[in-house]
């Protein structure tokens, strides 16, 4: 009985140390599995090609035009690898980086000169939604919006939050649920709802992951604020 209970033991910490790698590999190997809305502004989107991309900021299938940001974004998989920020072809937020964690990821961007203001995460499971309330009024008029989801980002979210959050351009986060997945940008003073969204919801009979929604991955080109 104790060798049998040793060998089970050992079972579950190898698929565990299977599951972490292929996680991984899921995040390093951008498969861009995503559609977009077809305006924001003068926005201008990037769309699936086959062909690999060369030279591009962030890695983007296609370059974005004079005037805009280019951006590529990657939620957390599971519980195990957190998501990736990259604007203008510098890594804002990621495990790497160790700046993400549990919740959901904000990156605050200048809307006008690409700068990074601030990144910060917040705990929307055992945390305070009172810090992300106050971090969400904090942010200026024209700043950039980069949000990603880690794990579970909504247990702890109420109306005042999500309502702030729409205000920002969020169409999904009305619906956001227990451990979905989703990434979004958008901006202070924005004046119409954002097309650079995704949401999966967490789901028994479609997750990828056992207990968590596929990872969800966007790119595109963010126009830059004018005076």
């Amino acid at each position: 009985m104790v060798r049998t209970g040793g060998i089970l033991k050992l079972t579950a910490l190898i698929s565990a140390f299977i599951l972490a790698i292929y996680l991984a590999f899921q995040l390093l190997g951008i498969r861009m599995e995503f559609r977009l809305g077809s305006k924001m502004g003068k926005s201008v989107l990037v769309k699936e090609d086959s062909a690999k991309p060369v030279g591009n900021k962030c890695e983007l299938s296609k370059a974005c035009p004079i005037g805009h940001f280019a951006f590529k974004m990657a939620s957390g998989a599971a519980s195990v690898v957190g998501p990736k920020i990259c604007l203008e072809d510098k890594m804002l937020m990621s495990a790497v980086k160790n700046n993400v964690g549990r919740g959901i990821n904000i990156a605050l961007v200048n809307g006008k000169t690409g700068e990074l203001n601030k990144t910060d995460f917040f705990d929307m499971w055992t945390g305070n939604v009172a810090s992300l309330i106050q971090f969400l009024k904090g942010i200026e008029e024209g700043t950039v919006v980069m949000m990603a989801s880690f794990d579970d980002p909504s247990t702890k979210l109420n109306d005042e939050a999500r309502k702030l959050i729409a205000d920002l351009g969020s169409t999904a986060i009305k619906n956001l649920g227990f451990r979905d997945n989703w990434i979004f940008v958008g901006g202070k003073g924005i004046k119409t709802k954002s097309p650079f969204e995704q949401h999966i919801k967490n789901s028994a009979d479609a997750n990828k992951f056992d207990g968590w929604p596929d990872v969800l991955e966007m790119e595109g080109c963010v126009p830059r604020k004018e005076d």
